[in-house]
């Protein structure tokens, strides 16, 4: 992984995140609404030594005792001896543990810090703390009852009232929440992307399956009510990204251009049906006479997609029921031809392995340019691979977002051990955003615009 994935990271996911930095504002906000505010009121000390001679060695030892004493008076400030003296004997636990004192570095200044959550009440602990903690200094520090105290501790500043708080602090608490929502956020992204294994961009395709992907076909929402590309005069960036299906199938091989064409998927609901319709549409535009077969025998839907009548079709045939040329319907284009499937037969797979199958396929490839057959997905069941055996090539259809990886390997394996040829892999349904952060780019921003009503079409504006 590197910078480049990072920022393609950020780019795919950023409404999650944006959502998510909100939510970790909020509830940084509401934490800070319900924390109810705490103030420190801070008073200094002096520890200081008795020079009773006046001589330097006496003021000097006076001061080496006073640093020594007073990091042991760090600790007893806040013993339960001081701090009895200053407020009332059940709230004694309570008041050390808001207490903290230290020791000013190279020093001899002791101060210390009440916290509570009234500020009044901070200073006023403050003060009765150093006033009790100096009287009882000056008792511990008496040699006798009757001697000068050794050691004196005297308040330099007292304790004022505190005017802001020192918790809760928003704007802390805001980068906190934004954090440790963006971490949390991102990590979860980030453990779902190596978890998924669906195909979600031709190299992963093109890697798995073992060939080229010949067509990414885009999403569109108004392609659940129409699937097929003629709805806007064919003038929608599906229907250009169908066209250019149909060119690269073109190129594919030179010397061993294929006749008949199996178009099947991992499993169903990737849009196998659909990229069958409508790449035979597109091949009888250019010109060449095509024959669309419904070869799924199980679950029909080429009927239901061109809107004609299916109860008569391929099944009728391989029985011996109907001949080939009575079932053979028109469509739209007078170059292309539909066979549906017939009745659901018990025994499907029997009858497209057939030699009655292979010979009508023979007579199909020998009459038309291109023969398309919609075929059963690949993994549920075996009549694909029976199709894919005796016909010149495979397309494969993954779904973007749905297909796995792991699932086109298995398709991709079942038909190399029946030495079937995958011509191309089509890639289905990719989101437009998909489609502009990996560059397919298959409509370019180049289709005719929709007037506005009232307003004329100029011939620079079709240009």
């Amino acid at each position: 992984m590197d910078l480049l994935y990072y920022a393609q990271f950020i780019r795919r996911n950023w409404s999650v995140l944006l959502i998510s930095l909100v939510i970790g504002a909020g509830a940084a906000a509401l934490v800070t609404a319900n924390t109810p505010p705490k103030y420190v009121a801070t008073i200094s000390m002096l520890v200081s030594g008795q020079d009773k001679e006046g001589s330097i060695s006496a003021a000097y030892q006076a001061g080496m005792l006073s640093q020594q004493r007073v990091q042991s008076y760090a600790t007893l400030l806040s013993s339960r001896r001081v701090v009895s003296q200053i407020t009332r004997p059940e709230y004694v636990g309570l008041v050390q543990s808001r207490i903290s004192a230290e020791v000013v570095p190279g020093t001899v200044l002791l101060r210390a810090s009440v916290t509570d959550y009234d500020p009044a009440q901070a200073a006023a602990l403050a003060n009765a703390l150093g006033t009790k903690f100096s009287q009882l200094i000056d008792q511990l520090e008496r040699p006798t009852p009757q001697s000068r105290p050794t050691v004196k501790v005297s308040v330099v500043d007292q304790a004022e009232v505190p005017r802001l708080p020192v918790s809760p602090r928003p704007e802390l608490n805001l980068l906190v929440g934004v954090l440790l929502a963006f971490i949390l956020t991102t990590g979860a992204l980030l453990i779902r992307d190596h978890l998924d294994t669906t195909v979600k961009n031709t190299e992963v395709l093109q890697a798995t399956a073992g060939s080229s992907t010949l067509g990414v076909i885009g999403y569109e929402r108004a392609a659940r009510r129409q699937p097929l590309i003629l709805r806007a005069g064919g003038r929608s960036s599906r229907a250009e990204a169908f066209r250019a299906l149909r060119t690269n199938l073109q190129f594919i091989g030179v010397d061993r251009q294929p006749r008949s064409l199996v178009v099947t998927s991992c499993l169903a609901g990737e849009g196998k049906s659909s990229t069958s319709c409508n790449l035979a549409i597109t091949l009888a535009q250019s010109g060449w006479r095509v024959l669309l077969v419904d070869g799924d025998l199980r679950r029909p839907s080429v009927p239901d997609y061109l809107g004609i009548e299916g109860a008569v079709g391929l099944t009728d045939v391989l029985i011996g029921r109907e001949k080939l040329d009575d079932v053979v319907q028109s469509w739209g284009n007078p170059r292309l031809h539909v066979l549906p499937s017939g009745q659901v037969p018990p025994n499907p797979s029997e009858l497209l392995g057939s030699q009655t199958m292979r010979q009508v396929l023979d007579r199909l490839t020998a009459e038309y340019d291109m023969v398309i057959i919609d075929a059963p997905p690949l993994l549920p069941v075996t009549d694909a691979a029976t199709l894919a055996a005796v016909c010149d090539g495979t397309l494969l259809v993954a779904r973007y977002g749905k297909t796995r990886q792991e699932h086109v390997q298995r398709a991709a394996q079942q038909l190399d051990s029946i030495n079937a040829r995958i011509v191309g892999t089509v890639l289905n349904f990719v989101p437009a955003k998909a489609d502009r952060y990996h560059g397919y780019g298959y409509g370019y921003g180049y289709e005719p615009e929709t007037p506005k009503a009232g307003e004329r079409v100029t011939t620079a504006a079709r240009t």
